[in-house]
């Protein structure tokens, strides 16, 4: 089901310009975006959730081998929204300075609100609710949070009973003195809506941190910044060990994921299983996939499209790309394609 109330009149924007360093050689293939879930990027995860909601139009950020991202989303056909990409040549922006570049990709100059959704991460969130809240609450930007235990290590923010944000980021002092938290601290999970007039917070050159800059401004203004807490389905997939992580909770089914384009676990009925081979799942295996004889896939395997398992291997909590070849004992990896 669509959920378009509130939510058809937004333009979105997916912040996907980063170089995803933390995933070392992995992104010599391809950018953080495009690392495939159940055979589906990253990218077009996001923007999948965007268009289940009744967003329309949305814009994507382009640095690293940015190519790969535009072919996949093309003008987003299969996804039900208009894409729009806007390329940041030389010097990567940041979160503010894309957004400053994009402008005219996401305001439409009739004060349609604005989401943004970091390209790393994949949810499972109401995003009508959000809007709704958003505009009910009057603020210029609402920033989805969430509980984390880490929230201080990453920067926490803190709300007040009204939902205003009253604790920003360490080193930050209070705007208001006598705001009282009630909130533990809470973790900014890279999704926010905001009016267009928010844009103009952002300084006019150079690379920009969304956060410390626009956030920072608004915040010492002490209004007009709201939160909402969420605790459904959220993940970040910045290194290797997060990617897996990632893909054993979707093969679990610790996220539900109504925007899905195609199964979540299972065997394609093109894949080439040995009769003596044995898969336990959860596990999901793409395409034109061959399993040898006697060779034992998972629990919590991802094989994406012409993968060939070796006869007598062992595949546990693995991830193998696209055209990969894995023997012997692999547990605990990501295998690129050749």
């Amino acid at each position: 089901m669509v959920h378009t109330e509130g939510v058809t009149a937004a333009r979105a924007m997916i912040l996907a310009a980063g170089f995803g360093t933390r995933l070392g050689a992995l992104t010599q293939q391809r950018p953080k975006p495009m690392l495939p879930i159940c055979g589906t990027p990253l990218v077009r995860w996001s923007a999948r959730w965007l268009a289940h909601h009744g967003v329309g139009d949305i814009a994507v950020n382009l640095h690293h081998l940015g190519a790969q991202i535009e072919a996949e989303l093309g003008r987003g056909e299969g996804i039900g929204a208009r894409m729009h990409y806007s390329h940041e040549e030389g010097m990567i922006l940041g979160t503010g300075g894309g957004l400053r570049h994009a402008r005219a990709l996401i305001d439409g100059g009739d004060g349609a609100p604005i989401v943004v959704v970091n390209g790393k991460i994949m949810v499972d969130f109401d995003l009508a609710g959000l809007i709704a809240t958003h505009r009910a609450s009057g603020a210029e930007a609402t920033m989805v949070l969430r509980p984390d235990p880490e929230a201080t290590k990453w920067g926490s923010l803190q709300l007040d009973e009204d939902g205003r944000v009253v604790r920003l980021l360490q080193g930050i002092p209070d705007a208001d003195p006598d705001a009282r938290p009630t909130s533990q601290p809470l973790m900014f999970t890279g999704i926010h809506v905001f009016e267009p007039r928010f844009l103009d917070r952002i300084p006019p050159d150079g690379e920009q941190c969304i956060v410390r800059t626009a956030y920072r401004q608004l915040f010492h203004e002490g209004r007009g910044l709201h939160g909402v807490i969420t605790e459904d389905y959220w993940w970040e997939h910045s290194t290797p060990q997060r990617y897996l992580e990632g893909v054993a909770n979707v093969l679990s089914g610790k996220a539900s994921l109504p925007h899905a384009e195609q199964p979540l676990r299972g065997v394609d009925d093109s894949a080439d299983v040995h009769a003596s081979a044995e898969v336990v799942g959860p596990v999901w295996i793409g395409p034109g996939v061959t399993v040898g004889a006697g060779a034992r896939i998972g629990p919590h395997v991802q094989l994406g499209a012409g993968v060939h398992i070796e006869a007598d291997a062992r595949v546990e909590r693995t991830i193998a790309w696209e055209g990969a070849r894995l023997s012997g004992t692999v547990r605990d990896a990501v295998v690129p394609s050749p």
